[in-house]
């Protein structure tokens, strides 16, 4: 039975601002789903709203079965009692998530109690022993926030997370405020821990090389909506959308001569989710863009085996720049 499925998923904020549009996703126990894009294309909002904690005021409709239950149509009951035990996330900049006035043993076993998973006897034993479980001795749960370096505090962050024994794992930006040597410890250890509990996990990063390395699928995200999805590494070293080509550009290659010296971005910024272009809406930042793109929106199509792009160049690599499909656009009246 699929873990997490996303069906059409919309979600609004108040004062229009289409934030997610139509998206569909699953995910199965023990696989992990990366999802990827520029600030303001959407995915944080995706992951908070698989949760439901999207702020007051928000529209939110379609599906979100959580092993077959639809999230969206639960009572606020039924809501509490999902958090923690059946799904939980990690947020990013964990000094920002943790109570600086309460020790981390504290914090850690807090829903372990709330759930009811364990007496306080119990629940201090095991939140030594999930310390344990993330690198850290289990002394270290008199400490308080500020006395743990950050990779430590992301740590905690994570055991916190695991703490109920959820199914699910939302995993929101974890390493984005990490030097690289504490950034890959920390994905290491989820990756570890995925495979040991056989959880679901969902890691949304804006780092294409990142989630290549970790995750087993990829989604990019555009304007609130999947415009690319499949097998994690070959999203990352074929795209097939020029958004995704982009975002794997952006990044130099060790010992790639070519991107080091020519390195390659993408010019603009995601379009205003309350007043979003016509068509596809990548095209006024698009290289390689035909007419029709300007007009036509474009729905995810096959782009391959178990992959799919919402673009008209789907179906092989997207042209770069000055190939024959780019000369035969600009030479259009």
């Amino acid at each position: 039975m699929t873990l997490l499925e996303v069906r059409n998923l919309e979600v609004t904020y108040a004062g229009g601002a289409a934030a997610v549009r139509g998206v569909d996703l699953s995910l199965d126990a023990g696989q992990k789903l990366g999802v990827a894009g520029e600030s303001g294309c959407g995915k944080s909002t995706l992951a908070l709203a698989l949760l439901r904690l999207l702020p007051a005021g928000t529209r939110t409709s379609g599906e979100i079965l959580l092993d077959g239950e639809d999230v969206l149509k639960m009572k606020w009951g039924q809501v509490r009692a999902v958090r923690w035990a059946g799904a939980s996330i990690v947020f990013q900049g964990a000094m920002h998530s943790l109570n600086a006035v309460h020790r981390i043993g504290d914090q850690i076993a807090e829903p372990i109690l709330l759930h009811k998973k364990a007496t306080p006897a119990g629940a201090r034993k095991k939140t030594g022993e999930l310390l344990e479980h993330v690198g850290l001795p289990a002394a270290r749960a008199s400490a308080y926030p500020h006395e743990l370096s950050g990779g430590q505090r992301q740590r905690v962050m994570i055991a916190m997370a695991l703490a109920c024994d959820p199914r699910l794992v939302i995993a929101d930006e974890p390493t984005t405020a990490l030097d690289v040597m504490i950034q890959a410890q920390i994905l290491r250890l989820i990756e570890q821990l995925v495979s040991e509990q056989d959880l679901g996990l969902v890691m949304i990063s804006h780092d294409l090389a990142v989630l290549a390395d970790t995750c087993d699928r990829l989604a990019v995200m555009y304007a609130g909506r999947v415009v690319e999805e499949g097998p994690a590494r070959q999203v990352y070293e074929d795209a097939r959308h020029p958004y995704g080509k982009a975002l794997s550009a952006a990044f130099p290659r060790i010992g790639d001569t070519a991107s080091r010296f020519a390195p390659r971005g993408l010019p603009g910024d995601p379009p205003d989710p309350s007043a979003l272009p016509s068509g596809c809406t990548f095209h006024p930042r698009c290289p390689v863009a035909l007419d029709s793109c300007i007009t036509e929106d474009q729905e995810l199509r096959d782009a391959g085996t178990a992959r799919w792009a919402a673009c008209v160049h789907a179906g092989a690599s997207v042209p770069q720049p000055g190939s024959p499909a780019e000369e035969a656009r600009s030479s259009t009246p």
